[in-house]
């Protein structure tokens, strides 16, 4: 059999870091043929942050860093979720008519791996599609989020249909790649027997790592990703800064931030000298922007939705990547981590207030001791454990007995 493989994307953008910089550059390392199969917005595809690209991209096809890129126009087929539904209880492929399907049959590849719900859609139309025609296609699917979330606010009679959908295409599904333990364990519950396998959202381990937890004079916290008036905890933030440096000084360091230019953080003026904000950076050049951090932030509201309780993000292990401890609330998945192997510091509850932060990076600052030894288990269960390193031989283990 050959080494053709197929990704098909319905949401992300294409130059997305998982996807793009880690699992497809791999399998290119490999030797893999690679395909993306990515969504334009308004006829362009657009960057990680939102950004549209006008000036390059602009070719239907292209091929970029040796992996090929073919693009059609997004579509919204959620909007029917009731009709996909009626076409995965039908036999056969005859009713998947939409483009990402289309375009996925006529690669032919070994291998499709789907990255969203409504992909993975379109992967079991084209594994019907190709196995009518005598190819027996092999179909992944890359759950990056729980999809239903039963904790999310969506009309319970959607959440049904897509539940039993996604039960449906799973009986169809070769393999299930989760980004964590809990998500792992939702889908063995749905489908005992399909294989499921954890592969972290961590990055190549940096070449060199030198914290600096604990000798700043000021307390310096980091935080990675989107960051607007609804995401990010900006508000929470900002009260944090301020509350702390009537105690002691604290600073920040924003990587990231707000995805529309002409719409920039509001920082209060009265803390602009300690904010510092470095913006959208290289995928490579993250680890550069976090130097000098002692700890790294992540709020996210594990009260109303179990992706957030169950999340194990990208700036988690950007965080412990670079030696940089994880102050985080209490989401189990990133808890249980930081437990085991003593990498962080938990604020208890599942929306933790500003005033509870202030209090825990009190207690930090008092305590700046246990920041070093914080770091150095950061970094090493990086370096033995966790990093893409050793990710992309879990992912080479799953497409090697796929294809054997």
């Amino acid at each position: 059999m050959g080494k053709s493989v197929c990704f098909l994307v319905s949401e992300h953008p294409f130059l997305d870091a998982r996807i793009f910089k880690k699992e497809a550059k791999s399998l290119v390392k490999e030797g893999y043929q690679v395909t993306m199969i990515v969504p334009r917005r308004n006829g362009y595809l657009f960057d990680v942050d939102g950004t549209i690209f006008r000036e390059k991209f602009r070719k239907k096809q292209f091929t970029h860093e040796g992996i090929k890129i073919i693009t059609y126009e997004q579509l919204f087929p959620e909007r029917k979720i009731k009709h996909l539904y009626t076409n995965l209880l039908s036999a056969g492929s005859k009713r998947f008519k939409d483009r990402l399907t289309q375009l996925g049959i006529a690669e032919k590849a070994d291998i499709y791996h789907a990255h969203e719900f409504l992909s993975l859609y379109s992967g079991i139309g084209i594994k019907r599609t190709l196995s009518a025609m005598g190819k027996n296609a092999k179909l992944i699917y890359d759950s990056h989020e729980l999809d239903p979330d039963p904790y999310e606010k969506q009309a319970s009679r959607i959440k049904k249909i897509k539940r039993e959908s996604l039960q449906l295409m799973l009986k169809e599904t070769d393999h299930v790649i989760t980004v964590s333990k809990s998500i792992q364990s939702s889908f063995k519950s749905m489908n005992r027997e399909l294989p499921a396998t954890v592969i972290f959202n961590s990055p190549r381990l940096t070449p060199e790592c030198k914290p600096g937890q604990g000798i700043n004079k000021e307390l310096t916290l980091v935080y990675e990703g989107v960051m607007n008036e609804t995401r990010g905890s900006f508000h929470k933030l900002m009260q944090i800064t301020e509350k702390c440096n009537e105690t002691f000084p604290l600073k920040v360091i924003i990587i990231g931030g707000s995805k529309k230019p002409d719409n920039p953080l509001k920082i209060p003026p009265h803390l602009k000298d300690k904010i510092k904000q470095t913006g959208w950076v290289d995928y490579e050049s993250v680890s550069e922007a976090m130097q000098g951090a002692d700890l790294g932030w992540i709020d996210l509201d594990a009260g109303h939705l179990l992706n957030h309780r169950f999340a194990m993000p990208n700036k988690f292990f950007s965080y412990l990547n670079n030696g940089i401890p994880v102050l985080v609330n209490q989401c189990k998945d990133m808890e249980e981590f930081i437990r085991k192997y003593n990498c962080g510091y938990i604020v208890e509850g599942f929306q933790p207030t500003a005033e509870d932060y202030v209090q825990a990076l009190l207690y930090l600052n008092s305590n700046r001791g246990k920041l070093p030894e914080m770091s150095r288990n950061a970094r090493k269960i990086m370096e033995t454990d966790y990093s893409w390193d050793h990710m992309e031989k879990r992912l080479l283990s799953i497409y090697d007995s796929l294809l054997n």
